[in-house]
């Protein structure tokens, strides 16, 4: 008889499934660097992750002057925020030329609109199957320790998400593509339904769950 636990039981073994790769960010992030400012209504922000003062002067060499950048901490990662975009397709064009350009990676992400009232329906139950995802785009949903955001986020992408680890923090896991216009396709529509999800570099992201069911 296969066993199920609870999400909430299951929080401890994500986040220790990802000291590891967190580990690594958080040895080289500054304790003085401030938390990210989240971005405004209609903004999309790029936070790119640039965990080195070398990152971070590459990355202000590679800019046009007028472009501002703060320096911030967003999870475990010290990111480089770059903010005052008001189309996805500009926040993509700007990820895509920093990592050509420099090599780092950046996460996209914008206010989620207004959320809509969820039913309280039982926990989900998972089971613990860590695997590293490859290369590619994930598509996170930060559920705020409310399990019963599974079905509604469910229902946002027409089908089922999964459990997985950013940061050393628990997500619901939206998608996982190689298809960049799918990736940002979903973090629009997850957005616009009042979710708070970011886009990131999939290889980053520790799968701990292909499929959570209530």
């Amino acid at each position: 008889m296969q066993k199920f636990a609870t999400l909430p039981s299951i929080l401890g073994l994500a986040i220790a499934s990802a000291g590891l790769m967190g580990s690594i960010n958080s040895a080289n992030a500054q304790p003085a660097t401030p938390v990210c400012q989240p971005p405004s209504a209609g903004e999309y922000l790029l936070l790119v992750v640039s965990p080195t003062t070398e990152n971070q002067t590459q990355l202000r060499n590679a800019l046009p002057n007028e472009i501002k950048t703060t320096t911030c901490q967003y999870l475990n990662d010290t990111v480089t925020r770059i903010g005052g975009f008001k189309r996805i397709d500009d926040a993509n064009r700007w990820a895509r030329y920093i990592n050509t350009i420099v090599g780092l990676s950046a996460i996209i992400t914008t206010r989620p609109g207004e959320a809509t009232a969820q039913q309280q329906p039982s926990p989900p139950r998972v089971t613990y199957n860590p695997q590293a995802l490859g290369q590619g785009y994930a598509v996170l949903v930060d559920y705020f320790n409310r399990p019963e955001l599974v079905n509604s986020v469910q229902q946002a992408v027409g089908g089922n998400v999964g459990l997985a680890s950013y940061g050393q923090r628990p997500f619901l896991l939206a998608v996982y593509t190689t298809n960049q216009q799918e990736a940002y396709n979903t973090l629009q529509r997850l957005n616009e339904r009042g979710f708070f999800a970011v886009l990131v570099d999939s290889r980053n992201v520790m799968l701990l769950r292909s499929v959570v069911r209530l």
